[in-house]
């Protein structure tokens, strides 16, 4: 291959309690949102720790990513770079240009492509051309959604969450899947329910479950606008009226243990699903799991 680097462009998340409001404002660029959501999610922060393992956990996915670049005999450095905390994508791109990288493999952090132009490739471009002529040129590689490693590595982890439930067979138990909702406008004009229902479809046949469904969660933004739903909290509401007793919480749109699956998914779904009763499960993000660092070395070679 024809690169010099491989460049991971992620989302990012603050390290540290001084960090979130810094963080959030980046994120929300003066957007409106429902009056107490900005402290709400600031509280959400504190409730885990005060910060985000975001960056922590993706800076050990790339030193697994370059670890297994090394042992296919390509010696490529990976860096991290954020489009909300630093290093940010235009730091990254011009200390890449300042060592000589002419060309870089650019894997974006996101499975689900939600909006109509990926906003990372967005940030890059726009990195880019402050950059001029000394920016190197970012070859991206394939979307992953529904690359057979990543349903491997998501049906792994689902097996791993089943063990911890009394009814190890799917039959018996709800299958949900869960993803950060959208607003219904946006939704509209990108590939991403369809992403996430084909994904969701490929892990459900794996694991043989006849049936499962797709909730998102996480909105903020204007309680005006419409936003993708259910809400993965009503479903799990309504799951004992179903006769259900027990459900296996995927969290497919999120490659990582972060705010959103440790608070929303791990603290306010669980509580709302113990308090109809049921015992829920939520299966662990990809991570570094070894599947998925398999797949993105695979996506790195492929890069012409």
């Amino acid at each position: 291959m024809n690169c010099e680097a491989v460049l991971l462009l992620g989302f990012g998340g603050p390290a540290n309690p001084q960090e979130i409001r810094p963080f959030l404002d980046r994120v929300l660029q003066a957007r409106p949102i429902p009056p107490g959501r900005y402290e709400e999610v600031v509280n959400h922060y504190m409730r885990v720790g005060g910060k985000s393992p975001y960056n922590e956990l993706t800076q050990r996915l790339a030193a697994a990513l370059e670890l297994a670049l090394a042992k296919d005999s390509l010696d490529l450095p990976v860096r991290v770079a954020y489009r909300n905390a630093a290093p940010f994508i235009e730091e990254v791109l011009r200390n890449l240009a300042d060592s000589g990288a002419k060309r870089v493999a650019g894997v974006v952090l996101a499975p689900q492509q939600s909006a109509p132009v990926d906003p990372y490739v967005h940030v890059v471009d726009r990195a880019r051309a402050s950059l001029n002529a000394s920016a190197p040129d970012v070859a991206y590689t394939r979307p992953y959604f529904d690359h057979p490693l990543f349903i491997a590595a998501h049906v792994a982890r689902a097996r791993d969450a089943l063990k911890r439930l009394s009814r190890s067979s799917l039959e018996e138990t709800a299958l949900i899947f869960s993803a950060h909702s959208i607003p219904c406008a946006v939704a509209a004009r990108a590939p991403y329910v369809s992403q996430l229902e084909r994904s969701a479809s490929m892990i459900a046949r794996e694991l043989g479950a006849d049936s499962w469904t797709l909730a998102y969660q996480s909105r903020s933004g204007s309680p005006k606008d419409a936003w993708l739903e259910p809400d993965v909290r009503d479903v799990l509401r309504g799951l004992p009226n179903a006769g259900m007793r027990e459900a296996l919480v995927i969290p497919l749109g999120f490659l990582c243990d972060h705010v959103e699956v440790l608070y929303d998914l791990d603290i306010d779904a669980a509580g709302v699903a113990a308090h109809a009763g049921l015992k829920m499960e939520r299966a662990t993000a990809l991570n570094d799991h070894p599947d998925f660092v398999k797949m993105l070395a695979e996506l790195v070679r492929s890069v012409g």
